[in-house]
């Protein structure tokens, strides 16, 4: 699973003009499902994201979880976190998992994320969005489940 996180001020996302989703102060995610991902990477991403800490503290240092502050989350669903670009000029999505595989795990890292207590909206998986954003810092972070940076 390889997920995008920015810090944000606020965040909302639209399908055909309505908006289905939104976040105040907390993260927007990103999220890629990879035809290789299961239960553990799914497990593994909740718990980096609750509890990451990337908000800063009285001393502005970056001590504070979006738990800590009692932010929120927008998730949004992206399969072209999956893209390899090493190659040619048109990035490969052959390692993005199909619908009904990336579905269920999408799906269980965001009721995991609020088994945890965290308020979480969502995009709306395989539709066109268009998501607007206040970006916080910026502040962003790369997380994936199977590699290192």
């Amino acid at each position: 699973m390889r997920l995008v996180i920015q810090r944000i001020l606020e965040a909302d996302v639209s399908v055909d003009g309505e908006t289905v989703g939104r976040s105040g102060k907390g993260l927007l995610v990103f999220c890629g499902v990879d035809e290789n991902d299961g239960q553990e990477d799914v497990a593994y991403c909740i718990e980096k994201t609750a509890e990451l800490r990337i908000f800063e503290d009285d001393e502005g240092k970056m001590n504070r979880s979006v738990r800590d502050i009692s932010g929120s989350l927008l998730v949004i669903s992206q399969f072209t976190l999956l893209g390899d670009a090493r190659h040619g000029r048109r990035p490969s999505f052959s390692h993005a998992a199909r619908p009904e595989k990336a579905i269920p795990l999408y799906s269980a890292y965001c009721q995991g994320l609020r088994e945890r207590g965290l308020p979480v909206e969502e995009g709306r998986f395989g539709a066109d969005m268009k998501v607007r954003l206040t970006n916080d810092g910026p502040v962003t972070i790369l997380i994936d489940s199977r590699r290192t940076f």
